[in-house]
């Protein structure tokens, strides 16, 4: 888009379509800033892999009462396209962010005006907490304001259908394509409350009932010789977490208390993210203080969480979500297993940049591993297209995890109850989170991988990432740390070649933008734009046999420096 376009898009928000002052904002930016200018208005924004998200201000490309209330007339518009003669029902929720409880209301007054009634949670709530409530309520789609764990100017809004999982096609492309034919003149907004019910404990109360029902085991008893310091980074956990675990029967629970109250500038660290050490230093800092036996930390909308450990030597430690979700998964098979409710009519579910210890673990146990795009709302799909079999549990890389079916979405109130129960049976049992980790590495081998965020902002960013990823289509890899590239697999033209031997086959997987190498001997490399932030991701997993537990430390350090030379040779630092 070039200059004049960009000042011609602008220049329509100074209409009466906008209030006056989102068009003082824009006045402004025309007068005294084209090159923020530019970026407000150079594209509108877009669903990704975790909905609609981006800066507040104004613009196309921000998020504000008119992209949102856009969003939200499309959605409506497929709703009574769709049930013409049904009592339409949503539900809102909304996190911690600025502005995050304005919009919600400014969300429900556009499904108001469009005949839908609109649940309104009467105060933050955790994102999953509203994944269970589309179901417990019985509505048609649900709508939580959230920008997980941005930085401070973002916001963001995620879309779910009645199963209570994230929209999936065939209606994202639809809803999407209701939105795109809208003018922002045709957004209708009322002050009618009538459709507007506020809603609040007993959703509550069902809810922490169901991540209790689902993470915790009945034979565990020893819970009080469990320490445990959790965090919940200034978001909406806070409302939750303590009452699970109350009533799952912690009570040697220590929260971070400067961290504590909900705040969208996160002001005691750099990001709101539990995949980041430093986001839970302070945790970690306690956790050493009083002598924790684990650490658990969430981001604002507590749908990721971060655990860390103590290693053998003692050292807390963070484990990367690939290391967490191979645990959990290990021990709710196992827990099925002993149970005697293995059939061979079970799965778990993973993604296709998540570690692949995951898919050697069932396995073992003879349980399906289904494998979807990045995102959640891949795995919610699943459970509705394999609904004659049963769902153990299914996660992803970036920190996610989701236990049973309760919840469509990742659950960190759940996953952090169950994270707890794992480490509780573990102490009790004369092992430890961090020794059942190892005993996994041993079975199964010595998965490690690692995550190279490349931030490039702005339309320049944008098309440097388009780039990158173009350059490794048409200029492919061959060889890498010594080995050979085995197979290419492109998910955006759905083809897997085989780089050896020429050919290809037709991978069965909705279309993405990743492309993913794999040598001879099972060294993995990934990369992928980011469906929420100006990013490239690339992921790297390589491994090898632990042949026991105690030369651990030794094969990590290999398998980390294989990382580092792999890094250096595709020139990334």
């Amino acid at each position: 888009m070039n200059t004049q376009e960009i000042l011609a898009k602008a220049q329509s928000w100074l209409s009466a379509t906008f209030d006056a002052e989102t068009q003082q904002e824009i006045q402004n930016l025309i007068d005294n800033n084209p090159d923020e200018l530019a970026d407000r208005f150079y594209k509108n924004t877009e669903f990704g892999t975790g909905g609609m998200r981006g800066m507040m201000g104004a613009g196309t490309n921000r998020i504000n009462k008119y992209t949102l209330g856009r969003a939200t007339q499309g959605l409506s518009n497929y709703l009574n396209q769709n049930f013409p003669n049904k009592e339409l029902k949503v539900v809102i929720a909304y996190d911690c962010r600025h502005n995050s409880q304005k919009f919600a209301h400014i969300v429900a007054s556009v499904f108001a005006a469009n005949g839908i009634k609109a649940f309104v949670f009467d105060s933050l709530r955790p994102t999953p907490e509203l994944s269970f409530a589309v179901r417990h309520l019985g509505c048609d789609a649900g709508i939580v304001l959230t920008a997980s764990h941005n930085p401070p100017e973002y916001n963001g809004y995620k879309v779910y259908w009645s199963d209570g999982g994230q929209i999936v096609p065939p209606h994202d492309d639809k809803i999407i394509s209701e939105v795109n034919k809208l003018d922002f003149s045709e957004i209708k907004y009322t002050e009618d409350t009538s459709l507007i019910e506020i809603i609040g404990s007993k959703v509550d109360d069902a809810f922490i009932n169901g991540a209790v029902e689902n993470g915790k085991i009945p034979s565990l008893s020893n819970r009080d010789n469990l320490k445990i310091v959790f965090t919940s980074l200034h978001g909406t956990s806070i409302v939750s977490m303590p009452e699970t675990l109350k009533r799952a029967g912690y009570t040697d629970v220590h929260i971070v208390e400067e961290q504590r109250k909900p705040n969208g500038d996160f002001p005691t660290v750099a990001s709101p993210n539990p995949e980041e050490p430093a986001a839970l230093k302070m945790a970690t800092d306690l956790a050493d203080k009083i002598g924790a036996d684990i650490v658990i930390g969430t981001d604002p909308d507590c749908d990721r969480l971060g655990v860390a450990v103590r290693n053998l030597n003692g050292d807390i430690t963070l484990l990367n979500g690939n290391q967490t979700m191979s645990v959990m998964t290990d021990f709710l098979i196992k827990k099925w297993k002993n149970e005697g409710r293995l059939n061979g009519n079970q799965f778990v579910g993973s993604t296709i940049v998540s570690s692949e210890l995951v898919n050697r673990i069932a396995e073992g146990y003879g349980v399906e591993t289904k494998i979807g795009l990045t995102g959640f709302k891949w795995i919610a799909k699943m459970i509705r297209d394999f609904d004659s079999m049963d769902f153990i549990g299914g996660g992803e890389e970036s920190f996610g995890y989701m236990v049973g079916d309760f919840v469509r979405d990742k659950d960190a109130v759940t996953a952090t109850l169950l994270a707890c129960e794992i480490a509780a049976w573990a102490k009790e049992n004369g092992s430890s989170f961090y020794n059942e980790l190892l005993n996994i590495y041993a079975r199964n081998g010595f998965y490690k991988e690692h995550l190279i965020s490349i931030v490039k902002k702005g339309m320049d960013g944008a098309e440097q990432i388009s780039n990158m990823m173009k350059g490794m289509r048409e200029n492919p890899l061959t060889e890498i740390d010594g080995e050979k590239i085995e197979t290419l697999s492109d998910y955006q033209s759905s083809i897997r070649k085989n780089l050896i031997t020429g050919e290809e086959i037709t991978m069965d997987i909705p279309k993405s933008n990743v492309l993913i190498y794999q040598t001879e001997s099972g060294t993995r490399i990934a990369a992928r734009p980011s469906g929420t932030e100006p990013k490239i991701k690339f992921y790297f997993s390589v491994n090898t046999k632990l042949a026991n537990t105690t030369i651990a430390s030794q094969v990590e350090a290999e398998l980390a420096a294989k990382t580092e030379r792999i890094i250096q040779e595709m020139n990334l630092i």
